[in-house]
């Protein structure tokens, strides 16, 4: 089975999308108590499971379009968008060696897409 290009744009967007996903319980474990109210009423967690849980249900059907192999490699762009992501809105910093880690997970993809 070819994986079809329509595939691997659901999986890039679910795995964008998603990794909003962890920015949001970052932001929400500051505030974070064992209490159910709390738990509830916090605006950061919800949408954080919310951007988890829309970035899965994108790549279900994802996967009808084209192969495991291929298309699961693409969800590490997860850990780039991520990085990005809480450098802009959590303020946290990259060193060289973070850099070389995104950029390396880019080349990782890229050569797993190549061998489509």
């Amino acid at each position: 089975m070819a994986t079809t290009l329509w595939s691997i744009a659901l999986v890039i967007t679910a795995a964008t999308l998603g990794s909003f996903g962890p920015i949001l319980l970052k932001k929400a474990s500051k505030d974070l108590t064992f209490n159910i109210k709390t738990i509830i009423s916090n605006k950061y967690l919800l949408g954080g499971l919310v951007f988890y849980g829309i970035g899965t249900v994108l790549f279900i059907p994802a996967l009808k379009g084209g192969e495991l192999s291929v298309l699961y490699p693409l969800v590490a762009t997860t850990y780039v968008w991520v990085s990005l992501l809480s450098v802009k809105f959590l303020k946290e910093k990259m060193n060289a060696f973070k850099w070389i880690g995104v950029f390396l997970i880019i080349i990782g993809v890229a050569l797993v897409g190549l061998g489509a």
